[in-house]
């Protein structure tokens, strides 16, 4: 949903982030939402495809002729595996249907990764559990309910944070569940002194879609986890165009990746 699909019938300048508001109910009153039947729609066609081998990758619900590798991503899973000694159980927090498990799951063999964990929105899940579901492969309600049937060893959340109405108390509380690693990838900060509240508009060229849409400050954002987990490493997004990240047309925000383990 970044400015890599940006064509040039679009004018660059009526999509992206835009605003500074107060309140997730005002930024959510002139947007659609992330619910969308439509959303989920395209995501669907566009992982079956991958799933049945007709497509190579998926990105935002987007098809694309070359894969793209995580790195960093990646790195952070073999680390953690490695240290563990045996295979990981991992959750991936607002996972879409698989989208990251199919970009590499290539690259987690058996030995590194046994379940890859999802918790998404309903329905979401129940598309999940009907359509893409597997051996390794599963989709969860809620991280209670996954934490009921799966130890988990590592949490990823790439893309999602800037989506939660709360995200702040959604941040304190994830420090709860005691996850020996933590990661995030494609999250968005901004080069000012506090959050701000955008509402993001896409780009048409992935669907037609409206909501809001978080930047946060850094030392804010890390401060959460200062008590129970250090800093292994933090890295650029892969994507290309997310370095940079434009609000009202200005160069003041970026995407980046953090990597926590635990104390």
């Amino acid at each position: 949903m970044i400015k890599y699909f940006l064509k040039k019938k679009f004018r660059k300048d009526e999509y992206g982030w835009f605003g500074n508001y107060s309140s997730w109910q005002e930024a959510a009153t002139i947007s659609d939402g992330y619910c969308k039947a439509s959303i989920l729609e395209k995501t669907k066609n566009a992982l079956l495809k991958i799933k049945n081998g007709e497509a190579i990758y998926e990105r935002d619900s987007v098809l694309f002729d070359k894969k793209e590798h995580p790195f960093p991503l990646l790195s952070c899973l073999l680390r953690t595996a490695w240290e563990k000694g045996t295979p990981l159980n991992i959750l991936d927090f607002g996972g879409s249907l698989g989208s990251t498990y199919f970009q590499i799951k290539d690259f987690l063999p058996a030995d590194v990764c046994v379940t890859w964990c999802i918790v998404e929105q309903n329905h979401y899940v129940e598309c999940g559990r009907d359509l893409f579901e597997n051996s390794t492969l599963k989709f969860f309600y809620s991280i209670e309910e996954c934490l009921a049937a799966t130890n988990i060893d590592l949490i990823i959340l790439s893309g999602v944070i800037q989506f939660l109405p709360d995200p702040h108390h959604f941040l304190h509380r994830l420090t709860s569940y005691g996850f020996k690693t933590i990661l995030f990838d494609r999250t968005p900060f901004i080069r000012d002194n506090k959050d701000r509240l955008t509402v993001q508009k896409v780009w048409p060229s992935v669907y037609e879609a409206s909501y809001p849409a978080w930047f946060f400050h850094e030392a804010s954002f890390i401060q959460h986890f200062e008590h129970d987990y250090c800093i292994k490493g933090d890295f650029k997004t892969y994507v290309e165009g997310e370095s940079i990240l434009q609000i009202n047309n200005e160069p003041i925000g970026y995407s980046k990746g953090i990597c926590l383990v635990k104390k």
